[in-house]
């Protein structure tokens, strides 16, 4: 879920935003951003070129996340994958976007996937989406693609990927006023429904879940776990 500007027209296509001076990552390593629900993949962009000054080549995969269900989804992305020539992946998911990584590792996995960062991702099922669902207009807002977040989502994947999850306890955005549900998040997704059991660590910053794809800490935290396998402490 997003509370960011709408848009469902990527259609599986990808882009790379390139850039940088400083090269702290082996340019080998690429890292593939997706973005969530009612988004494209333009929200992406600033997250991705902070990336790219970390010395990684950035990919931005976007895709209809309305109007196809997840598993649709993930078959894009792993298509989309297996064109791209980088010996070693990083995937990085933002809301239905991680959900998204998870589904397709588990269906179709990439042995040059070694790490995955899960920003405000709902694996454990969103209550914001079972409000939703209960109306015909909110029915409409979800479409196929994020119906599934209604319920926890068995995504256990390779365990020899490494999986980093973040989560915003600053209540903020639309989904806040259309699906307003109880308990630390951040605005659309609680804190207790980001938690994959495989996440190798895990953080809570004061960010919204839009937000945090503008904010510099969490870039700062998404480079430190793509170097390292764990956030900064």
């Amino acid at each position: 879920m997003s509370g960011a500007t709408s848009g469902d027209r990527d259609h599986g296509a990808s882009a790379g935003v390139r850039g940088g001076r400083r090269a702290s990552a082996d340019r080998r390593e690429a890292v593939v951003l997706l973005h969530g629900l009612w988004t494209n993949r333009l929200v992406m962009v600033w997250l991705a070129r902070r990336l790219a000054a970390h010395g990684y080549a950035t990919h931005l995969f976007g895709y209809p996340s309305i109007a196809r269900d997840i598993d649709a989804n993930a078959a894009l992305l792993a298509r989309s994958l297996a064109e791209l020539s980088a010996p070693v992946l990083h995937l990085v998911g933002h809301s239905l976007g991680g959900v998204t990584v998870l589904a397709s590792l588990k269906a179709r996995p990439d042995p040059r996937v070694r790490r995955v960062v899960l920003l405000g991702a709902p694996v454990c099922g969103a209550a914001a989406v079972r409000r939703l669902l209960r109306s015909g207009w909110g029915r409409a807002l979800v479409g196929s693609g994020a119906r599934r977040l209604a319920a926890p989502q068995a995504l256990e994947i390779d365990p020899g990927i490494e999986i980093g999850a973040i989560a915003g306890t600053r209540r903020l955005g639309m989904a806040r006023v259309l699906a307003p549900v109880p308990g630390p998040g951040d605005g659309a997704v609680l804190v207790e429904e980001t938690r994959h059991p495989q996440a190798r660590d895990a953080l809570t910053l004061r960010v919204s879940h839009s937000g945090m794809l503008f904010s510099s800490e969490v870039a700062r935290q998404v480079a430190h776990f793509l170097r390292q396998g764990r956030f900064a402490r």
